[in-house]
């Protein structure tokens, strides 16, 4: 009997996937629960189990392709068995069986030395430069899998080579082509359609302002050992900013409310989404009642996030809902940008690279390190007053962190 896989409800409006990597292929044995395939959708990465046990007697999509909620992807011949071998065979059918398969073998072993790399796993090595041939394979027959793919660029980035010096290369050829043309993924058509719709639907205006940083890294450098011997994680920038969101958000509701249809809702609580670069693109996991959370838990929170998101493991609700979201540009060394407000809220901030500049204190120019700050908001629900005072309290936090801890 062959059973139908199919694309299950992947949750709310979300009604297209991506076939991810296959972790069986044609003819391979699968047992009932054993993964068989990933889903890319346009929020997560799902894992598709098999509904029963058998073989996979065909795939209907491969990896790459895009198929609709209810889809049959491949089909599962519930008679098929996994392949088992017999020790007490003999005789000469069985001497020559056991012939062909070692001389099989060895034509494989001679002719295919590296163990098999998963589809998945070489997109992965493929785009980070790295030799399949390096990476140990945990996967059955030892095949490199996806995650090991990841292990093993997160390793030769944390040790990166030394780079050699250019060497001039041939120049362009005519039958080169230039130009690669690939389908959007889901996650990049959301995130089209979605910043499109904003810019559309919303009055999106940005105020800026500038932080002097001072205070913050003193009180990092005093307390970092100390913190992280205490909680095992780091204390960043970003416990700060979430911290003084909360309380600026509590300032100024406006900021942390939603327009629906003709009326406002103001929401007492404080979600704050933080974006995070994936290895799908970027994503922005929640962090859920964030007034509450003391900066050990926000640390830690977000180094869960960033390292699950690399790994394409950050579930569908934890990326849903939210009141407001933090983005840093800075880590990837943007000076000052707008960032987009994410639908229905109203208000992100942005958070930009870090640098010593001149400024003027107590009638002096001193060096500083100083950060640019930007809000954009919807003008619809948040006035410039509301908007300029909101992004001041983020900054008179900043430069007097004690401030935070006092609720002063």
């Amino acid at each position: 009997m062959s059973v139908d896989l199919r694309v299950p409800e992947a949750g709310e409006s979300i009604a297209e996937v991506r076939i991810g990597a296959w972790h069986k292929s044609e003819g391979e044995f699968v047992r009932a629960d054993e993964v068989v395939v990933e889903l890319e959708t346009d929020k997560a990465a799902i894992e598709l189990p098999a509904p029963v046990s058998g073989t996979l007697a065909k795939i209907v999509r491969p990896e790459g392709a895009e198929a609709s909620v209810g889809d049959v992807i491949g089909v599962i011949d519930e008679n098929g068995t996994e392949a088992v071998t017999d020790p007490k065979a003999s005789g000469p059918e069985a001497s020559v069986a056991t012939e062909e398969t070692s001389a099989s073998d060895a034509a494989e072993t001679s002719s295919d030395p590296e163990p098999r790399v998963m589809p998945s796993a070489k997109r992965v090595l493929g785009e980070a430069g790295v030799e399949s041939a390096a990476v140990q394979g945990t996967g059955p027959g030892g095949r490199v899998l996806k995650e090991d793919a990841i292990r093993a660029v997160e390793s030769a980035q944390a040790e990166p080579a030394p780079e050699p010096p250019p060497q001039p290369g041939p120049g362009p050829t005519a039958s080169e082509p230039r130009e690669e043309i690939v389908p959007m993924s889901p996650l990049r058509k959301v995130i089209a359609r979605n910043l499109v719709a904003a810019q559309q639907s919303a009055a999106l205006l940005t105020t800026f302002n500038e932080v002097d940083m001072s205070a913050v890294i003193e009180l990092r450098k005093r307390f970092k050992d100390l913190f992280l011997e205490r909680h095992g994680i780091k204390l960043g920038f970003m416990s700060f900013f979430v911290k003084a969101a909360v309380d600026a958000l509590q300032t100024v509701p406006a900021v942390n409310a939603r327009i629906d249809g003709t009326q406002i809702v103001y929401r007492k609580y404080q979600d704050i989404g933080i974006a995070v670069g994936g290895g799908r693109g970027l994503v922005v996991p929640v962090l859920r009642n964030a007034e509450s959370m003391s900066f050990a838990a926000i640390e830690l929170a977000i180094a869960d996030f960033a390292k699950r998101a690399v790994q394409n493991k950050i579930g569908l609700a934890e990326l849903q809902g939210g009141t407001f979201t933090i983005s840093n540009g800075g880590i990837y060394g943007s000076m000052l940008s707008t960032p987009i407000v994410n639908p229905p809220q109203s208000g992100i901030l942005g958070m930009h690279a870090i640098q010593d500049r001149p400024v003027a204190f107590d009638g002096q120019v001193v060096v500083r390190p100083m950060m640019y700050l930007a809000l954009t908001y919807d003008h619809r629900i948040v006035d410039g007053r509301e908007a300029v005072t909101f992004l001041r309290r983020i900054k008179d936090l900043v430069e007097d962190p004690e401030r935070i801890w006092l609720q002063l």
